[in-house]
């Protein structure tokens, strides 16, 4: 029988029953449901499996479950808050970020790690940011827009509330 292993996906605490050596990617999408995380070339090179692990992008078909233990886990269903899109999630549908949309959960969760580091995230930062995240649509540049977009988006947030404050 395989050992049980407590994480923490978008901020519920999981149990899972699988090898330690079994792929984070494949706990997400098989033992928990969450099949927005997907599965790209399996060797961590095209970033559409890319999570969050304590705040950090990581590519979960190559982490194994034992590496994720007692951490925090977010994917792309932990992005959204309070029921509505994140400001990375609306700031993707204005500029039109996304055309077969196969690429674009990795590229918000690793954009939304960025942007919980570096709030003003500069172009460079987020093309930085992002390498090693393939589009095979070529959208590169309205994804760096809509990357720099929900900075502005989530400073005019922060401006309001501290004028209603």
């Amino acid at each position: 029988m395989p050992p049980i292993t407590e994480l923490i996906v978008n901020g519920t605490r999981q149990r899972v029953e699988a090898e330690p050596e079994t792929p984070l990617l494949s706990v997400l999408r098989d033992d928990l449901g969450l099949t927005g995380t997907k599965y790209g070339c399996g060797e961590g090179q095209c970033g559409a499996c890319t999570v969050l692990i304590d705040g950090v992008a990581a590519r979960s078909c190559i982490t194994r479950l034992s590496s994720a233990a007692g951490k925090r886990v977010t994917t792309i269903e932990g992005i959204a808050a309070h029921g509505g899109l994140a400001p990375i999630q609306e700031a993707f549908l204005r500029a039109g970020a996304m055309q077969c949309g196969f690429c674009t959960a990795g590229m918000i969760v690793a954009s939304a790690g960025l942007l919980a580091r570096s709030p003003n995230a500069t172009e460079e930062e987020i093309r930085q940011s992002l390498e090693g995240n393939v589009c095979r649509c070529g959208t590169y540049p309205r994804i760096v827009a809509a990357v720099r977009m929900a900075t502005r988006m989530k400073l005019a947030a922060h401006r309001e509330e501290a004028r209603h404050a």
